[in-house]
């Protein structure tokens, strides 16, 4: 009978440790694959052309704030998780602090960014949205193409031998305003393509409701003795301003007292 149990547990142990294996490596396998999906959720189709924009919202200790705040910047700086560019650094200290990062990235490291933001925190809000710049990319390559191939055309006539003086001059102005709207239209192809290659990513870092609430109240009570004060003040103020006409009404009851009375003694 102890043979039979030691056998049954010399079976069982390794079918175990097996079974623990296989779902390690299934967790694996299925964090690896929400990291894709994340990914691929923020990534612009092929052939589209979408500009990304995300707003997100962290909820953090106020004492984790300012250091979160600096080390997201650093890690864009460095482009941690790929091409990232800062834009915008806000910070504000007090009682109550918060702060925005507001960073222009490549749309792999858009996750990673964000959990970055939010690791240790809540992430309370989130907002992803897009804009689909096809007809501005349309326009802008058709305006390129139009004005380069006036361009070309009106190179042709400048080299004819009869051409008036005239008219070599308002060619010459012509060709200076084609070239400086192609300058522009190449700006503003460069500035659609990078909407479209990095992704914009908002986030705001604030602290969480508790501690919120209790900031409130402390401020409240710190605030309480310059309310009483001020209040106190006021008083003085409408009492020394009412002072004068008191005395007046006074000294104007007393008048028509007497007067009353002067008539009652008549005859």
């Amino acid at each position: 009978m102890t043979a039979r149990r030691a056998w049954t547990r010399v079976m069982i142990v390794p079918a175990l440790l097996l079974a623990l294996a296989a779902c390690a490596k299934n967790g694996e396998r299925a964090q690896e694959a929400g990291a894709v999906a994340a990914d691929a959720a923020v990534a612009s189709p092929e052939g589209a052309f979408l500009a990304y924009e995300h707003d997100v919202q962290v909820q953090l200790e106020a004492a984790q704030i300012a250091p979160r705040i600096q080390q997201v910047a650093q890690a864009c700086q460095n482009a941690k998780f790929g091409e990232c560019a800062v834009l915008q650094v806000d910070q504000r200290s007090g009682e109550q602090p918060s702060g925005e990062v507001k960073v222009r990235i490549a749309p792999k490291g858009v996750e990673s960014l964000i959990g970055l933001a939010g690791e240790g925190g809540t992430l309370q809000a989130r907002n992803t949205r897009a804009e689909d710049l096809a007809q501005q990319v349309a326009d802008t390559a058709l305006t390129k193409a139009r004005l380069e191939k006036e361009h070309a055309r009106l190179l042709s006539y400048q080299d004819r031998s009869d051409l008036k003086i005239e008219d070599l001059m308002a060619i010459t102005t012509r060709l200076s305003e084609i070239e400086a709207g192609v300058e522009q239209a190449n700006k503003d192809a460069a500035q659609q393509r990078r909407r479209i290659d990095t992704q914009l990513v908002t986030m705001h870092f604030d602290t969480t409701s508790g501690q919120r609430s209790r900031s409130e109240i402390g401020e409240a009570v710190s605030e309480s003795g310059s309310i009483l004060s001020t209040s106190v003040a006021f008083l003085i103020r409408a009492a020394a301003a009412l002072l004068p006409v008191g005395v007046v009404a006074l000294v104007m009851a007393w008048i028509v007292r007497a007067l009353i009375r002067r008539r009652r003694r008549k005859p």
